[in-house]
């Protein structure tokens, strides 16, 4: 006997699909194989027609205190209605400036626990990425204990108030590599984007179209090949967060290049392959995320570099931000975030698949497989037996349109509002529980757990 049978759907692998049945003996993967060879199960679940995928690894979120409103509760409510199963999150060092909600600054230790603590409500699982905001080099000796609380991964940024300079990011840097930890970097020249900010407060430029004219693409680029470039030299893995153009791909495909997968890796955004920068008339502040929604050309080039490999994720960087915080009278005044985590998987999916003829077995890589072993969570992103039990039935032809009526996130509004797509989630199991059915959270609050984290190969 297992705990629960998926009959009759059609298994997506990183490289295959094939009809089978998928069996779930308490939080993990007992078999899958022809129904004929199944066990008995307590309970079974009719998924013909649909797929059965492993659940989404969204490794670039933000909850709770900074860049979102939302809380562990809501935002994993999301998640679980959209099909990802685990999510990353990030553990903030605290600071003192215009941007920060502490009054004094802290440790990555103390945000490491800060954000555990908040999580007690969450749904699905969820891991943390540490986050240096402050050139202080005592953070230099607390890596290895972050480490250790199962966090190999470490954000730098290179604009905002706690953006990092050269000199003590390449420290940072040297420190990751002595620990075969590994930077997720944040890239835009603060200069450029700075000056070109001052320049449009000046000229009174305040409505939305001019936001992203703020932040050019070639400064993107220019951040990413100096932080790479240094990675690279102290012989620290270097993963790229939100890729948003063609000209900062290149850059990341060069260093991939030369310094192999198994030092670069690197994601883009759903928002990144399917919208373009006309969103801004249509939406106004709404979209306003950064690095910006760019032009049509950049989406193509998402998609190629995709394809190629070059880029290995798409993930949300979801931010549960309301309306009220983002409808002002200028840009430069308004929230930088938009929520994705319950629309991720079915727009991507109507423009991957159904729009591009891109397969399922690159969905279940792209949003499954390589966060996975990327990020260090060597049992999940897979169906294959003994692994947590994360599983999405999803229908892969039911087609509706996006709206922010159904929002579990605290979020009253969608970048994707309207957007008719193809293809709804329609169970997502996490760790053998079913937490999703057909639209409806049937889980407890409480069932996510926090997940420590590995630093792995990234050579596969």
């Amino acid at each position: 006997m297992v705990d629960t049978i998926i009959r009759g759907g059609t298994v997506v692998t990183p490289t295959d699909t094939f009809d089978a049945d998928v069996a779930i003996d308490g939080e993990r993967i007992a078999a899958v194989g022809d129904g004929e060879s199944m066990p008995e199960a307590d309970h079974t679940i009719d998924a013909t027609g649909s797929m059965v995928m492993p659940g989404v690894i969204d490794p670039h979120v933000h909850i709770d205190d900074m860049f979102s409103f939302d809380t562990y509760e809501t935002a994993t409510k999301a998640a679980a209605l959209g099909g990802t199963t685990t999510y990353i999150d990030f553990a903030w060092q605290a600071w003192v400036g215009e941007m920060s909600p502490w009054d004094e600054p802290g440790t990555l230790r103390e945000g490491i626990e800060r954000k555990r603590a908040k999580a007690e409500e969450a749904v699905v699982d969820y891991g943390l990425h540490g986050a240096i905001t402050r050139e202080d080099r005592a953070v230099l000796e607390e890596l290895e204990a972050v480490v250790d609380a199962g966090v190999p991964s470490i954000k730098l940024f290179t604009a905002y108030e706690f953006g990092l300079e050269n000199g003590f990011m390449n420290r940072v840097f040297e420190a990751l590599a002595d620990l075969d930890a590994f930077a997720v970097l944040h890239s835009e020249d603060a200069t450029i984007c700075d000056d070109r900010t001052a320049q449009f407060q000046r000229e009174g430029k305040g409505d939305p179209e001019w936001y992203p004219r703020s932040r050019p693409d070639y400064a993107e680029a220019i951040a990413a090949d100096a932080a790479a470039r240094m990675a690279m030299e102290a012989g620290c893995r270097y993963y790229g967060i939100h890729t948003s153009c063609r000209k900062s791909a290149d850059v990341l495909a060069r260093y991939r290049e030369r310094y192999g997968e198994e030092m670069l890796r690197a994601e883009t955004c759903t928002h990144y392959t399917t919208l373009d920068d006309s969103i801004f008339e249509e939406l106004g502040n709404l979209p306003m995320i950064a690095p910006p929604i760019r032009k049509p050309d950049d989406i193509e080039a998402m998609f190629e570099h995709l394809e190629a490999g070059t880029l290995d994720v798409v993930s949300t960087d979801h931010c549960g931000y309301t309306k009220e915080s983002k409808q002002v009278d200028d840009w430069w005044d308004s929230k930088f975030g938009a929520n994705a985590l319950q629309t991720n998987l079915p727009v991507f999916h109507d423009e991957a698949v159904i729009e591009r003829g891109f397969s399922y077995p690159f969905l279940v890589r792209v949003l499954s497989r390589n966060p996975a072993r990327i990020f260090g969570l060597p049992g999940k992103g897979t169906l294959d037996p003994g692994t947590d039990a994360d599983i999405v039935v999803f229908d892969p032809n039911e087609t509706y349109a996006i709206t922010a009526e159904e929002n579990a996130s605290v979020a009253d509004f969608s970048i994707y509002e309207g957007r008719e797509v193809t293809g709804r989630v329609k169970q997502t199991f996490v760790r053998g529980e079913l937490v999703a059915d057909d639209g409806k959270i049937v889980a407890e609050n409480g069932h996510g757990r926090f997940v420590e984290r590995e630093s792995t190969d990234w050579a596969f």
